[in-house]
């Protein structure tokens, strides 16, 4: 597919920020409308080669091709189990277009005001606080360095939320971001501005850019700059992004020909948060594998669930009171070559009529404390309430 930049396209792109498939990058960005067929097959062992996630995909690509459809791709969310059903599907109509141009056109009237009946917590602050202070107690151990704990918030809003609003709103703030919009078969969407990408593959090179340790930004200049140096001098949190980076490193060497790591972090800077984050960039050692199987072979990362992986696993399962579901996931897509786009499912939320679930993590490590991982999910919080107008 081009890349296109005609008014009909960037409307068709708008249509789809609302009721489709919409993914903006600064590499190459996707809208897509109306569904061939779904793809349910959990994501488990998707990064095998000759099992049965890929064999799916391969299947469900030919099938399209084959029912006339002439640059099928593969859209949608993994959720953090991977156990359990994709949310993926292969759209009837797809088109790339120019994130710029796209960004030029977006008009945002502020939130239209539409009244909140209930907002809750999940959980509530000082249970989330008793968690992490059963997390940090387990980083002692030599079962566990790292496990990433969230939390939800629940709103329930009068009148049914007005998703091109929010769309525009969120693309509006998050200018950099990876902004998506996905259709969920059960009812309602999932959306947000994630700054974090999983893997972006072409050809057979990959790039990804995995971010761990993080800050609250300052309105003045100088403080906010700061802010950003000191995050870089935390042993804290360089600790918890080189477990990131080593365990990336882990997995992806057995399938590289090619690896290049940086010796240090960057900065990255987001509208509310400094992000410590390394890119990473390497070429594949096998033709075959594709933006899904590199994507499968390091999601989970340890930003997102912890380190080592099992045993962040087991913490979470018996702190967390609710399912992630999608959040935590990934989200992008596919195309019939294995080129592709995947991001971490981070900074988002669900929406159906009136009812909002909004998604926040952090990494707790032995120098965490809960007053800080509450601030800092707070603070992740804020990336949609401000889109809404509740921050």
């Amino acid at each position: 597919m081009e890349l296109l930049t005609s008014e009909s396209t960037l409307q068709f792109a708008a249509d789809a920020a609302a009721s489709g498939f919409f993914f903006m990058s600064p590499w190459r960005s996707l809208a897509a409308k109306g569904c061939f067929t779904t793809i349910n097959t959990p994501a488990y062992e998707g990064e095998m080669l000759t099992g049965r996630f890929q064999h799916d995909i391969r299947h469900h690509l030919s099938e399209a091709k084959r029912q006339g459809i002439r640059h099928p791709v593969v859209v949608g969310a993994i959720p953090f189990d991977v156990r359990q059903p994709s949310a993926l599907f292969i759209p009837e109509t797809s088109h790339f277009f120019d994130r710029s141009s796209f960004q030029r056109q977006v008009q945002t009237h502020g939130s239209s005001h539409n009244d909140i009946l209930r907002r809750t917590a999940l959980p509530e602050q000082p249970e989330f606080m008793r968690m992490v202070s059963e997390a940090i107690a387990a980083t002692a151990s030599s079962q566990l360095d790292k496990v990433v704990l969230s939390r939800l918030m629940d709103i329930v809003t009068e009148k049914p939320v007005d998703i091109t609003g929010l769309m525009q709103q969120l693309i509006a703030q998050n200018p950099t971001s990876y902004n998506f919009h996905v259709p969920l078969a059960q009812g309602g969407s999932l959306l947000g501005a994630s700054p974090e990408l999983l893997l972006r593959m072409h050809d057979r090179r990959y790039y990804t850019h995995p971010l761990a340790g993080s800050a609250k930004r300052d309105s003045d200049r100088e403080r906010d700059r700061a802010a950003g140096q000191q995050l870089m001098k935390s042993q804290k949190d360089r600790y918890e992004h080189q477990l990131v980076i080593d365990a990336l490193r882990h997995v992806l060497q057995s399938r590289s020909k090619r690896l290049a790591i940086p010796a240090e972090p960057e900065l990255l800077t987001t509208g509310t948060l400094w992000h410590l984050g390394t890119p990473i960039e390497g070429e594949v050692s096998h033709a075959a594998e594709n933006a899904l199987s590199l994507a499968c072979l390091l999601h989970p990362t340890p930003a997102l669930s912890g380190y080592p992986h099992a045993s962040a696993m087991q913490m979470i399962a018996k702190l967390e009171p609710f399912e992630r579901d999608l959040f935590g996931g990934i989200v992008g897509w596919c195309d019939e070559h294995g080129n592709g786009e995947w991001v971490v499912t981070i900074r988002c939320g669900k929406v159906a009529g009136n009812r909002v679930r909004l998604f926040a993590g952090a990494g707790i490590v032995p120098d965490s404390t809960p007053e800080s991982e509450w601030r800092e999910t707070g603070v992740k919080l804020n990336t949609m309430l401000r889109a809404f107008g509740l921050n």
